[in-house]
């Protein structure tokens, strides 16, 4: 589970499950309006998108739903986070918000009104709303519990259940079951591959290193298969590659990418050196996972507006 190191923290293209429409718009975010006028209400998130400033060129930026430069934002985890301040953040940025994870089973300790009041906010503005991966301490429980719990994130209105297993050794063939259940369900699956034993809970670095890592063209043949039934995205654990490491380990997104496209993986990157580092080599429309706290400042990075020494007015995207 990435973790920002230096910042306040309290945190698809994908079709909507059945029986939940979605936003038909499609196209680019427009680079330039004549002017600005704020809707009242949202409808499909700030999806009309009429910003400030309109007569200054930015990268354009795929509509919702969208397939590349996908942004998925922590929910509560390492601090809390609730209507009121999620709705702020939606309606100033929530155009470029995809989806919101539940982080470390946080909506297990919450009031039933509360979960499902936050991710009724999150569908209003086109936000799709992750599970996270929480069915690990599930499985634990049992056939029966994970059944339970597959049926209850459906009536409480989530949209993708993330499917990882960085603390659990589980057959492949187990796994894929899961996917599958998940999908009848009507919800999306979504599974989380990595390298990293042990891997989702902030343990220290040196006791990660003692776990060991696994082979990236196992983790790359799991992947597959996962997409083979039907997951339209794959989640890439951070720990083992840049987070809880001594020195990042660049290689393995590239074989990663290199195997399954960009469009396929989304990158854990809750910390700006990574998620500018990824910008920097794959585009501002690789996929991303970042904490709530920094989508503004990944957004000016995608959209060419903003950075650091090494990445300002170096982002461009071409659509001509």
């Amino acid at each position: 589970m990435a973790r920002s190191r230096g910042v306040a923290r309290s945190g698809r293209g994908v079709a909507a499950p059945a029986g939940r429409p979605r936003s038909t718009r499609t196209g680019t975010v427009p680079a330039l309006r004549e002017e600005a006028v704020a809707p009242a209400e949202p409808k499909g998130g700030a999806q009309v998108l009429e910003r400030c400033l309109p007569f200054l060129k930015m990268n354009d930026r795929p509509l919702k739903p969208r397939t590349r430069g996908v942004t998925e934002i922590r929910g509560p985890y390492y601090t809390p986070l609730g209507r009121r301040y999620l709705e702020d953040l939606l309606e100033s940025m929530g155009a470029y918000v995809d989806s919101l994870k539940f982080a470390g089973g946080s909506f297990a300790l919450m009031p039933r009104r509360v979960v499902t009041d936050l991710i009724d906010l999150c569908h209003r503005y086109d936000v799709l709303v992750s599970t996270g991966g929480f069915i690990e301490y599930v499985l634990t429980q049992g056939a029966s519990a994970v059944q339970r719990y597959i049926d209850e994130c459906r009536a409480l209105g989530f949209d993708i259940i993330e499917l990882s297993t960085g603390f659990l050794s589980i057959p492949s063939d187990d796994w894929l079951r899961l996917v599958e259940k998940v999908h009848r369900a009507g919800l999306k699956a979504k599974p989380e591959v990595g390298i990293q034993y042990g891997a989702g809970g902030a343990t220290a670095a040196a006791e990660l290193a003692a776990e060991g890592t696994r082979d990236i063209e196992w983790a790359i043949a799991q992947a597959k298969r996962f997409l083979d039934a039907g997951a339209s995205m794959i989640m890439i654990e951070s720990e083992g590659i840049t987070e809880s490491v001594t020195t990042w380990r660049t290689d393995i997104p590239a074989k990663i990418v290199n195997t399954l496209g960009l469009e396929a993986v989304m990158f854990e990157a809750a910390d700006p050196e990574v998620f500018s580092w990824y910008i920097k080599n794959y585009g501002p429309e690789v996929n991303l996972f970042v904490d709530h706290s920094q989508i503004v400042q990944l957004e000016c990075l995608r959209s060419g507006i903003w950075g650091t020494k090494s990445t300002w007015g170096r982002v461009v995207t071409y659509k001509g």
